[in-house]
């Protein structure tokens, strides 16, 4: 059923992205769609056959070790919750800004920006060496905070929802988005962060609330989309992302940002 119901939401954004367009599309749409697919089918895959269990365990380890701030107070079930969903949060916008800011990461995360347009597919499209890399961080994310399994899971659950909605190129009501933002990542936010302009990719790092940005200064509104060219400035040719060179990318000499 969970199947299904993800398998509807995704056919009725792609639905939305055909009918109210955010951006102007610049490739084939099936081609890109099969290519952003399968890249994020292997990046979920390799997670799920090493370290996602792993990390699992790590949560119940810490309950029974009294291990992590969580594990120190005393804290309701739901209190426990939100400060675990806030210090996910807060610890991916983190890690998302130190993706753009250390060249060894960004050899992976740019496999994510060089897509040459921005919609749901893009949301899948990461390098398996990135989600095999964030594993790291998470287990970090674990022991400090002595976070528990189904606190992760509900996490991820969430923040997949919003990553598949702010890399969207669906068209809100301007004035609804706006509002929405002040909450929220939404399509208008992320679209600036995946601009070939260096000074707004290295913008609104935020995955599920906005405010993190608004806190660090990182946050942009300023750029209208239309005025936005999505992609690396240094890979603007096609033929050099396909699925099998963009699995080697991270491999081969940087280009200029």
């Amino acid at each position: 059923m969970k199947i299904v119901l993800l398998s509807l939401a995704y056919l009725l954004i792609l639905f939305w992205e055909h009918q109210k367009p955010l951006r102007s599309v610049t490739q084939p749409k099936i081609p890109r769609l099969v290519k952003n697919l399968a890249l994020g089918a292997l990046a979920s895959l390799a997670l799920r056959l090493t370290f996602y269990s792993g990390l699992l365990e790590l949560c119940g380890w810490t309950g029974q070790k009294g291990i992590g701030l969580l594990n120190t107070f005393s804290l309701p079930s739901w209190g426990r919750t939100v400060f675990a969903f806030l210090a996910l949060d807060y610890t991916l916008y983190l890690w998302h800004w130190l993706n753009h800011k250390w060249n060894f990461l960004w050899r992976f995360h740019n496999v994510h920006h060089v897509d040459l347009d921005l919609d749901v597919s893009t949301a899948a499209r990461f390098h398996v060496g990135e989600i095999l890399l964030s594993a790291g961080p998470r287990a970090l994310e674990i022991l400090v905070f002595g976070i528990r399994a189904q606190d992760t899971l509900l996490y991820d659950a969430v923040v997949m929802a919003a990553v598949h909605f702010h890399h969207s190129n669906i068209r809100l009501p301007f004035a609804a988005e706006k509002t929405l933002n002040f909450l929220v990542v939404t399509p208008r936010m992320h679209g600036i962060h995946h601009s070939v302009a260096r000074e707004e990719t290295d913008s609104n790092f935020s995955s599920v609330f906005s405010f993190w940005d608004r806190v660090h200064g990182s946050f942009r509104w300023d750029v209208p989309q239309s005025q936005i060219t999505i992609g690396v400035p240094s890979y603007r040719d096609p033929s050099e992302i396909t699925l099998f060179k963009s699995l080697l990318l991270p491999l081969r000499p940087p280009r200029p940002r």
